[in-house]
């Protein structure tokens, strides 16, 4: 696999307890940012920066507006917001219509990435109850980038996982205990 810009993780239902199995074990100098883009209900769950970044040396952060993307860095989508990758290399924060009932919805964070990061671009895909997501790898795939998903025997509620293998083209799909090292092997 060539090399990774940018790796973008989605999910939803499930998602937060990979995340907090995952991140303690990632490479601290890692060459690209992660961005994550978790559904959460607004006002809520403002303290997840500050839950994930007790997991890791990284430096995790809430996303700004304008913010450029810097390496080794994990920024959290910001809830009631979508997040979309700029052709700058930096975030925009969008208030418009949710998408599979989600804002922020993955699939608009992995599209608006597809289209600036092509082939470099990995997306993983991991637990959650709706389809958020799918159309989103769809379009990293049509851009030459890479698509993964949790396993879905591993996952709190497999159906997205589940409906990525069915409609999307995936590269990998990955065991939560092998989530780290294929990450780390990115950079």
């Amino acid at each position: 696999m060539g090399k990774c810009d940018a790796l973008i993780i989605g999910g939803s239902a499930g998602s937060l307890d990979v995340l907090l199995r995952v991140l303690p074990l990632l490479n601290h100098e890692l060459s690209f940012p992660i961005v994550i883009v978790i559904h959460r209900k607004h006002g809520t769950d403002s303290l997840l920066p500050e839950l994930l970044s007790g997991r890791t040396k990284l430096i995790v952060k809430e996303i700004d507006e304008k913010e450029e993307i810097a390496a080794g860095t994990i920024y959290i989508a910001p809830s009631d917001y979508h997040t979309l990758i700029e052709h700058d290399h930096s975030f925009s924060l969008d208030y418009s219509e949710k998408v599979n009932y989600s804002r922020p919805a993955i699939d608009v964070t992995f599209q608006s990435a597809a289209e600036i990061y092509r082939e470099k671009l990995v997306c993983l895909l991991l637990s959650g109850s709706n389809a958020d997501g799918v159309n989103g790898l769809i379009s990293v795939k049509a851009w030459g980038g890479t698509a993964l998903v949790q396993d879905p025997a591993s996952a709190q509620v497999s159906f997205m996982p589940e409906q990525a293998l069915i409609h999307a083209k995936i590269d990998y799909t990955l065991r939560i205990e092998d989530m780290a090292e294929f990450i780390n092997l990115l950079s």
